[in-house]
């Protein structure tokens, strides 16, 4: 044999060693024939290379495996997407196992149910979204045992494993063998690994080693994963924890610096319109300060003090909030409703008497626990300051009280000692010229007080002097005339007032006489029960100087007098009252009489008679007849300011009274 056929031989024999698809046994027996080899040789030979054979392609898939590891490892040094790890290993696991589908299971540790994350080669939606109960099928089996297992025929599984779903979903895809392996972390499990054919396989140990180090890196995949999430969540968390420390310092300091502002206007005599714009600019906010009628004290924006706020129903309930708790109440906005104009409010208080309350609008950052101490501070620093203007003002109203009395009742005797005191309310005494009597309910005279002092502060006095808030002013400057002042009184009281106003004095010493005038207009107009209008003295001279009795002692003598008629009138449903009315009105003339009420004077002198059957013959006597006009007279006054308008003086107020009652 030539040395070119041993050559081809020997390339023959190497060849059906290293190549995949290497010679045949018809090529193996030809190659051993030419190289001279027997058949015993030949036969040995042909074992040698089968194994050999078989040895290499061994060995290359075993570097293929061993490759395919290092570029899972090296991606899992370099990729940080956790989805697109385990989405490239269970790829690269389906390429290396050959499998037809090959899908990660991911255990939940709470219900330890396992939930299919990732797979390749699966068909049916009901497999790709597959939920294995824990305990149930071949894959809780793998997480109780932490190994490797497999089924050639997942028919044959025993019964107690199956679970309804599972055999479903393998039978759609037509799964008959599978090997799992599990994802381990120390001692906990992670998921498990699967690779399935739909044909009977038996599945090698380099094969389940192979799938157990590519379940090792998706291991590692999620480890990380997890650690990650566990970064980015501590990392959230220091943020915010951040956040709100510095948030934290921020209202700190915002209330540091109030602190500091709030005392400094108090020392200052800044007063509540300096707390509303230290707190305004501290919290970049409004702030509005309004007393316990809702009438503004104080605003940063610049509203005119003694307007009225309207409050909503939520701004109401939560100042009550506040008062009850002392704390900052926070105002709740109602859906869909833009631009609330409060946001929060705290009631300013002292005991259990309500002063106001603060009322803050919205602002570019919500109030934090600090800021809301802050409001809570600046409310009790506005019941302070309340309640030392209310001391200044109680003393002041006692010193002008006292100083009222004294010149109503001691002008003569201490003419120079009161007119040096009035000197420092800046009053000259012999400026005062008018003296105007306001009946005000006991309980609200103090708040009268206070506020006709605020109203004719260097313009008049003001004082209680036997019963009555008194004001004495000068007529040449005051800006308000009497109805004003009773008005603004009555609305700031909530009650109704009576307002009497004396003729001018030309001297100091003249005031104590129209005072007395005053109160004793007021008195007899309270007992007759006319209150809620002005009146001047002039009016009811004639009634004030015959009259100065209480209210039952004038109804006492207007019963003795005349009640028997207007009791028979009740009774009778007649116009007796009316008739003696007109009777005294024409100076006991009966024609006149008649006259008047347009009747026949036949029918006069009947209701006359009538009258001395109930009052007596000797009605008509001079001093029975004056006090019966009299108690006439009055009657007619009291029943016409019942009906007439304010102002309305008193002849218009008996004939208004006098028609009232005629036929």
């Amino acid at each position: 044999m030539d040395e070119s056929s041993k050559l081809q031989a020997v390339d023959t024999i190497v060849s059906a060693v290293i190549d995949d698809v290497g010679a045949g046994p018809r090529e193996l027996a030809g190659a051993f024939e030419r190289l001279g080899l027997g058949e015993d040789e030949a036969d040995r030979a042909a074992d040698l290379v089968h194994r050999a054979h078989g040895e290499s392609v061994r060995l290359r898939r075993r570097e293929h495996e061993i490759a395919a590891l290092f570029s899972s490892a090296r991606e899992l040094a370099e990729v940080r997407d956790a989805d697109l790890l385990l989405d490239r290993l269970v790829n690269r696991a389906h390429e290396i196992m050959g499998c037809d589908v090959t899908y990660l299971s991911v255990l939940d540790p709470e219900t330890r149910e396992l939930r299919v994350r990732t797979t390749i080669g699966a068909v049916s939606p009901e497999f790709q979204h597959l939920l294995v109960p824990a305990g149930r099928g071949l894959v809780s089996e793998i997480v109780e045992s932490r190994t490797a297992r497999w089924v050639g025929r997942y028919g044959s599984y025993p019964p107690q494993r199956h679970e309804p779903t599972v055999d479903r979903a393998v039978e759609a895809e037509g799964l008959v063998s599978l090997l799992g392996v599990p994802m381990l972390t120390g001692d906990d499990v992670l998921g498990v690994l699967f690779v399935a054919t739909r044909r009977e396989s038996v599945f090698t140990p380099e094969q389940i080693s192979v799938l157990s180090a590519l379940a090792d890196h998706a291991s590692v995949v999620l480890q990380t994963a997890d650690m990650l999430r566990h970064l980015r969540r501590s990392e959230d968390e220091a943020r915010r924890a951040l956040g709100r420390l510095t948030e934290h310092l921020a209202e700190r300091d915002r209330a540091n610096t109030v602190h500091q502002e709030l005392v400094q206007a108090v020392l200052r005599g800044g007063g509540v319109g300096q707390i509303a714009k230290t707190l305004a600019a501290a919290l970049s906010r409004t702030v509005t300060i309004v007393d316990a009628d809702a009438r503004v004290v104080a605003d940063s924006a610049g509203t005119a003090a003694n307007t009225t706020v309207a409050l909503d129903r939520e701004t109401a309930a939560a100042i009550e909030r506040s008062r009850s708790s002392g704390l900052c109440a926070i105002v709740p906005g109602r859906p869909g409703r833009a631009g609330d104009a409060v946001a929060a409010v705290a009631a300013v208080t002292a005991g259990a008497e309500a002063l106001g309350a603060l009322i803050l609008g919205p602002g570019d950052f919500e109030l934090g626990p600090v800021d809301r101490r802050t409001v809570e501070r600046a409310a009790q620093v506005c019941a302070l300051v309340e309640l030392q203007l209310k001391a200044v003002a109680d003393t002041e109203r006692r010193l002008q009280s006292g100083l009222v009395a004294d010149i109503l009742e001691a002008w003569r005797e201490r003419g120079d000692d009161i007119a040096r005191r009035a000197r420092s309310f800046d009053v000259v005494p012999a400026d005062l010229d008018t003296v105007h009597v306001f009946a005000v309910d006991g309980g609200a005279r103090a708040a009268a007080e206070r506020l006709l002092m605020r109203l004719l502060r260097g313009q008049g006095l003001v004082g209680e002097c036997r019963g009555y808030v008194t004001a004495i002013v000068d007529s040449t400057r005051t800006t308000m005339d009497a109805g004003t002042l009773r008005e603004r009184i009555a609305q700031h009281t909530a009650h109704p007032v009576l307002g009497v106003t004396a003729a001018p004095a030309s001297s100091p010493a003249e005031l104590g006489g129209r005072f007395t005038l005053a109160a004793r207009t007021a008195r007899l107009l309270e007992a007759i029960g006319v209150t809620g209008r002005s009146v001047s003295t002039d009016e009811y001279l004639p009634y004030a100087s015959v009259f100065d009795a209480d209210a039952a002692t004038l109804t006492a003598f207007l019963d003795a007098t005349i009640g028997a008629v207007r009791a028979y009138d009740d009774e009778k449903g007649t116009e007796l009252l009316a008739t003696l009315r007109a009777f005294v009105r024409c100076n006991a003339s009966p024609t006149k009489t008649a006259r008047l009420l347009r009747f026949h004077t036949n029918t006069v002198l009947q209701r006359l008679e009538r009258i001395a059957t109930i009052l007596g013959a000797d009605w008509r006597d001079d001093e029975r007849l004056f006090r019966i006009s009299l108690a006439v007279r009055l009657d007619e006054l009291a029943h016409g300011l019942a009906g007439a308008g304010a102002g309305a003086g008193a002849g218009a107020a008996v004939s208004a009274g006098g028609r009232a009652n005629h036929p």
